[in-house]
């Protein structure tokens, strides 16, 4: 068995990784690059691998650093099977599209700004190529078997990162790989905890906040202080948020806020993302998955008014006075939050409130790095609202979640590999485990190809 790693090295974004075994070819997770442009460039280098030689992608979970290469992947000749678990493939109906629209819109308006170096700019794949690429999904049960060119054989085990997260166990029979994919949270409020794993022979770990701990702090207690000193002054929070999972968080606490009287009931909140709006949805349909009841999830949907169309949207920016805005995306990176930080971001009284990991090279990473302007379509956007990240808020374990979690193997793997995470997260990893636990751990490098003996 062979592992070759084209992604999620030496960054949070683009996972991938190359597995063969006695002529069968699979991709574990499909993502794309985010962040630098260095890094984004990657998304238009050809694959190692011919896609047609590709058996099957198997997914952890539908975030678009897991998944959103998968258009492309099938546009260039794909046509194996995309195995994941059925709420994965229920949320990439939502995202794949949307993100083909999203990269549609980008190219077409650097088309009409002469801002690319490209004439004429094109998307790297269209929502066409994304409902194309929905038709190879085959999703499979958590636990139960399934089968890669009759060499490779794999289950899924929950994650609780988001709604149908994995952990992937892949094995040839003599030999196993599990990829932990993204590690939810041990307590998290609203998904349960990762699976346990006992055993396996190689372990592919992420790193995200490997170098650090959550704020012990309540997560509640700091966004309601921080809506609240925001609204106090007249001035609006909006809030960056991935579509699936964060949004869904943040509604459920700002639910509690109001129950609690820590909110004032009358504050206006707006769920201005139609990817949120369907994902909070799928709740109700995949309630196994999650700590929520029936009622809980109604109240979460009920958080919000829902912003249905582009002109109100547009509308909501000419609105004045205090609310809570959530919109994606959670970096910034795109979507209908840049045209809220465009109307809101010039303004000392408001506030902009991240509450997820914001990967190098993303604006969300510059506005929490001090910058005091930002780029939105070409334009220079002056920043004077507040800027603050509540990363307790993240569906990402921490360093002492993810040792409580491998704490759970009966013994070491051969060797760990540490990924998904910027050098310094995933060498702090590296180092903690290896101290603590004893383990073999590598931090791979871009491309790099290994023998699993």
């Amino acid at each position: 068995m062979h592992i070759r790693f084209l992604g999620a090295t030496g960054t949070v974004t683009g996972s991938k990784y190359l597995l063969t075994s006695g002529g069968a070819t699979m991709l574990l997770d499909c993502g794309l690059f985010q962040g630098y442009k260095q890094l984004r460039l990657r998304n238009w280098d050809a694959l190692p691998v011919a896609p047609a030689e590709i058996d099957a992608v198997v997914l952890t979970h539908a975030h678009l650093d897991h998944s959103g290469y998968l258009p492309l992947l099938v546009k260039n000749g794909f046509r194996g099977k995309v195995l994941c678990s059925e709420a994965t493939y229920d949320l990439c109906k939502i995202l794949l599209p949307d993100s083909g629209r999203l990269l549609e819109e980008e190219a077409i308006h650097a088309n009409r700004q002469g801002s690319s170096r490209h004439a004429p700019a094109q998307p790297l794949y269209t929502e066409a190529d994304a409902v194309r690429a929905l038709g190879h999904f085959s999703p499979v049960p958590f636990g139960k078997p399934f089968e890669i060119a009759d060499k490779l054989s794999g289950t899924l085990a929950l994650g609780g990162h988001i709604l149908g997260a994995a952990i992937v166990t892949i094995s040839d029979g003599q030999r196993s790989v599990v990829f932990s994919g993204d590690l939810g949270r041990l307590h998290d409020a609203i998904m349960v905890e990762p699976s346990a794993i006992a055993h396996c022979d190689y372990l592919v770990l992420e790193s995200t906040y490997g170098d650090r701990r959550h704020d012990p702090a309540d997560p509640l207690i700091l966004l309601g202080q921080t809506i609240r000193k925001t609204a106090a002054r007249g001035g609006v929070t909006v809030i960056p948020a991935f579509a699936v999972g964060r949004a869904q968080s943040l509604l459920y606490a700002i639910h509690q806020l109001k129950q609690q009287g820590m909110l004032p009931a009358a504050l206006p909140v707006y769920l201005n993302s139609p990817m949120a709006t369907d994902a909070t949805a799928l709740y109700q349909k995949h309630r196994k998955l999650h700590r929520l009841d029936h009622q809980q999830c109604e109240a979460m949907c009920r958080t919000a008014h829902i912003v249905n169309s582009v002109e109100e949207s547009i509308a909501l920016n000419q609105r004045q006075v205090p609310m809570v805005i959530i919109a994606a995306s959670g970096m910034a990176t795109g979507g209908r939050v840049l045209h809220h930080l465009k109307a809101f971001g010039g303004d000392a009284r408001n506030t902009i409130l991240f509450a997820g990991f914001q990967a190098g090279g993303t604006r969300g990473a510059a506005m929490l790095g001090g910058a005091t302007e930002i780029k939105i379509y070409g334009e220079y956007v002056p920043l004077r609202a507040s800027v603050y990240q509540i990363d307790n808020l993240s569906a990402h374990a921490d360093a002492d979640e993810i040792l409580q979690w491998l704490g759970h193997f009966k013994q070491p793997p051969r060797r760990t590999f540490i990924t998904h995470g910027e050098p310094a997260a995933a060498d702090a990893l590296r180092h903690r485990i290896e101290e603590t636990l004893h383990w073999h751990c590598r931090v791979p490098d871009y491309l790099e190809q290994l023998e699993l003996r």
